[in-house]
């Protein structure tokens, strides 16, 4: 399911998974995401498995492109390994070109070498996504980053420069942020 306005009981399912996923990795706060949608940026998209939320994913679309950000993924940690984060991200996809007529799909992901970060660089890639080579350091996150896109359809001309990507990514938290 994909929702466009602000809904207090359907955040209370999927916030145990965004606070699992990212609590501790610059989670944006709740009264942003409130502010995103009240803006009209943004996008929370739940996957329900027995009808209980198994993931869930925020997104936005970048700023005069036909692009979408994915802004957080996460899949709740007892559905993990079992295919819930591929189906929901074919489900985005879907969504994505036939709801919001988006030619790509971004997402930024951190740089640091670890095995936890490489890990979700893999899935991404066997996802189809396309890692860039430029590493952007914010200034309010210590971590660096780098951008992954995914065309969705082929003969789309799209920006595969990771700067680009980070200057239209920049607008959309700029905008997140933005009251």
């Amino acid at each position: 399911m994909t929702f466009d306005q602000w809904n207090d009981e359907i955040w209370d399912k999927v916030c145990p998974i965004y606070e699992q996923a990212f609590a501790d990795k610059g989670a944006k706060p709740e009264r942003i995401i409130r502010n995103m949608f009240w803006k009209q940026i943004c996008f929370l998209h739940i996957c329900f498995i027995d009808g209980r939320a198994a993931a869930m994913a925020l997104t936005g679309k970048l700023k005069d492109t036909e692009s979408l950000l994915i802004d957080y993924l996460a899949v709740k940690k007892e559905q993990r390994g079992q295919g819930t984060g591929i189906r929901m991200l074919e489900y985005i996809e879907e969504w994505a070109m036939t709801s919001e007529n988006c030619t790509s799909l971004v997402i930024e992901v951190e740089a640091e070498e670890t095995p936890e970060n490489q890990a979700r660089i893999v899935f991404w890639e066997k996802c189809g996504f396309v890692l860039t080579d430029y590493i952007h350091h914010y200034i309010w996150v210590p971590e660096p980053y780098q951008a992954m896109y995914k065309k969705l359809k082929p003969e789309i001309i799209f920006p595969m420069d990771g700067e680009i990507l980070f200057s239209l990514i920049g607008q959309f938290h700029k905008a997140s942020f933005q009251v």
